[in-house]
């Protein structure tokens, strides 16, 4: 599977965005979708994914603000980003993992800037 991260940008602290991962090259369902970050000099950390239930976890960091979904008819995951803050700065990446293989598969990443 491929996919492609958009919709990031500049925003102001309280701003929102909404990013969208758009896969191609397999069935959509036989994925497990997330939404995952890097802020510069540190690691890349989970924000939000679809449990293999299709319930949703989240950091805690953007719990209440964050929200994924997806689009399943579309190909397509979303993370609707509401309330952003300056810690929020980084590269955006969806990831997919094969339900059976747990193998993952990585886009390019949205860089997502918020200023104070």
């Amino acid at each position: 599977v491929q996919t492609v991260a958009s919709g990031g940008g500049l925003v102001p602290a309280g701003g929102s965005l909404r990013l969208s991962c758009a896969a191609s090259g397999s069935i959509f369902r036989y994925y497990i979708m997330a939404w995952y970050r890097q802020a510069p000099g540190k690691q890349r950390e989970l924000v939000a994914a679809f449990t293999s239930g299709d319930s949703t976890n989240y950091a805690d960091s953007v719990k209440g603000r964050f929200a994924i979904s997806r689009d399943n008819a579309k190909n397509t995951v979303y993370l609707q980003m509401n309330s952003l803050k300056p810690e929020d700065t980084g590269v955006y990446y969806c990831n997919a993992r094969g339900r059976w293989s747990q193998t993952d598969y990585w886009g390019q990443g949205t860089q997502v800037t918020v200023s104070s």
